[in-house]
């Protein structure tokens, strides 16, 4: 990030013959490796690298789908006691500004809704939601919110509930950095090793300062420059089963 670092990390690459750079990040690190490239001419493939699912040029993301699983995981758990207890819990999940991981996991663990930033929450038909179920005795809901959705995470949108609904018993569960550890899944796994033999071959042939991703079970390099973070979006039909869920 600075000259001197720059300048730094060159020499050590000089004096380990390194030729070529393979980056595993987001878009921040794309961009450090065009200012980079721009000074020394080091080559440089990248691979997305993020558990939000935020970036263009792929369809996945390399520790999304190890994310998604421990959120489902932890979700189900927790409907355990949301089902012993008659409870209503709100369990928060990351995702500052894309909602895939609230989304995939809501839907997978059949929440009763799902706040993410790319959708508005209405937070009068949440509770207009829950006045109806509780007249229909369903007291039991999981509602799991991203942390970047525009009305707040967890615990603002459980005050929320507490304010209306003071005889209900309402819980606020953060997941917090668990997501971002662990054992990668099998999908992360093989999609890993397929774009890191992407980007070596990418090297091989004289590519430099794009991404591989997959795109439609294909390899495809995407200049860094068009790389840009939360640009993805959010598929029409899983919007209409997050209403759907919600109804």
């Amino acid at each position: 990030m600075t000259e001197e670092g720059r300048a730094k990390a060159y020499a050590s690459l000089q004096a380990h013959g390194i030729e070529g750079l393979v980056l595993i990040g987001g878009d921040g690190t794309f961009r450090g490796a065009n200012i980079f490239f721009k000074q020394y001419n080091i080559p440089a493939v990248g691979l997305p690298g993020t558990i939000d699912k935020d970036l263009s040029g792929t369809d996945f993301t390399i520790g999304f789908d190890t994310a998604v699983n421990t959120a489902v995981e932890a979700i189900d758990k927790i409907r355990d006691t949301a089902e012993a207890h008659d409870r209503i819990f709100v369990v928060e999940v990351m995702g500052r500004d894309a909602g895939y991981i609230a989304l995939n996991s809501g839907i997978a663990c059949g929440a009763e809704d799902i706040l993410i930033p790319e959708i508005e929450t209405d937070i009068e038909a949440l509770l207009e939601q829950i006045a109806r179920d509780e007249r229909r005795k369903k007291n039991v809901h999981i509602i799991v919110v991203a942390e970047g959705d525009d009305f707040g995470g967890a615990i603002d949108v459980s005050n929320k509930i507490m304010e209306r609904f003071q005889h209900l018993t309402v819980r606020a569960s953060v997941l917090g950095h668990i997501q971002r550890g662990g054992a990668p899944s099998y999908a992360d796994r093989v999609l890993a090793s397929r774009l890191g033999y992407a980007a070596v071959t990418a090297l091989i042939e004289g590519k430099t300062q794009v991404m591989a991703g997959i795109v439609h079970d294909e390899v495809v390099y995407t200049p860094f420059e068009q790389v840009i973070k939360g640009t993805t979006p959010i598929s029409r039909d899983m919007q209409e089963m997050i209403k759907v869920l919600a109804s």
